[in-house]
């Protein structure tokens, strides 16, 4: 079948290598699932580049892509919730990932049905973004009523999280550009702050919970507008040491990580409030949550550019230096 490897860590160069290699076996408890399409993320740069070794430490070479949506072609002797011919999606394990590639060997655990109203494009945009706000709000303990503030919420991160956050119950805020203003608000956002003319930090205080899209210098500026004993999670920040725990990390990375996000801890002791960093995991249970709350509300994910197999590397580009609206997916396979 063809794939695409990452043949050797390079920070300078995220090109991944079109190769033909066997398909992939399967265990009992795994299925084969014919890829049609791979959403294409931050992430696999950032593996591509060797930034995750000290949280998943990869061994070369190694197929590249985190999430896809496919077919389920053959299933294992003791998989029991996954049927031939489903239409399937996920965010693939941390040790198991290799979505850009014709076929793909996947637990059945990892697994969710795809709402049939959703195209295998706009599918292939769902596991890793909709896994995120999911895993964020359980990490932050959110409890219905209360109100979390969504930085950068007009991306394709907020075109999930809104609505997400919003059906498990809570008040939604976001800020962004203004001609985004009316589509965020749609996707469930209670209040909108245009980030060219408006200041959160000046409008926003006693926020129960906030999710960091941004990172950087926001990061502090968003723990400013929290309450005492309020919750940030990150997505663009520094792993810490609960972070480097809460994943069972060996005892020496969790003490490395303690060290390198010190920095967060710090502030967020400065604030009276608790700082995490958030890697998604694959988690099918999630994720059929996920797929419920879309059929339900019929949300249609941000779709950026689609590409096709062949110009994998031009994906990651795009991903890498192109200001994007929405998701960038590969097309693979055809029903």
């Amino acid at each position: 079948m063809k794939a695409t490897q990452v043949i050797e860590y390079n920070k300078n160069n995220i090109s991944v290598d079109l190769v033909d290699i066997d398909r992939p076996a399967i265990g009992e408890r795994d299925v084969l699932v014919r890829v049609l399409a791979a959403g294409v993320n931050p992430l696999d740069n950032m593996i591509s580049r060797g930034e995750v070794k000290m949280i998943v430490p990869y061994k070369l070479p190694l197929v590249a892509g985190n999430e896809f949506v496919g077919i389920v072609e053959k299933i294992g002797a003791r998989v029991t919730k996954t049927k031939l011919n489903d239409r399937v999606f996920a965010r693939l394990p941390l040790d198991r990932i290799g979505a850009f590639a014709e076929y793909v060997s996947v637990d059945e655990n990892a697994l969710a049905l795809v709402p049939d109203y959703l195209s295998d494009i706009e599918a292939a945009a769902v596991p890793l973004t909709g896994l995120t706000i999911m895993q964020a709000l359980d990490i932050m303990k959110a409890e219905a009523g209360k109100t979390i503030f969504i930085s950068g919420g007009t991306g394709s991160v907020g075109a999930m999280a809104i609505p997400i956050a919003k059906a498990k119950g809570l008040r939604v805020i976001t800020n962004g550009s203004a001609e985004n203003k009316d589509r965020v608000l749609e996707l469930g956002a209670s209040q909108f702050i245009d980030y060219k003319t408006e200041d959160y930090t000046e409008i926003l205080s006693n926020i129960d919970y906030v999710l960091d899209t941004l990172g950087g210098n926001e990061t502090e500026k968003q723990m400013s507008i929290l309450k005492k004993d309020g919750s940030l999670v990150s997505l663009r920040g520094m792993p810490n040491g609960a972070f480097a725990k809460r994943m069972n990390l060996p005892k020496w990375k969790q003490f490395l990580l303690g060290i390198a996000g010190r920095k967060f801890d710090k502030l967020a002791d400065k604030y009276g409030i608790t700082y995490d960093f958030i890697f998604v995991e694959s988690n099918g249970r999630q994720l059929q949550e996920v797929a419920d709350i879309f059929e339900t509300l019929r949300i249609k994910p941000s779709i950026d550019t689609v590409y096709s197999f062949e110009d994998v590397n031009k994906a990651l580009d795009k991903v890498a230096n192109g200001r994007s609206r929405g998701k960038t997916v590969i097309t693979i396979g055809t029903r």
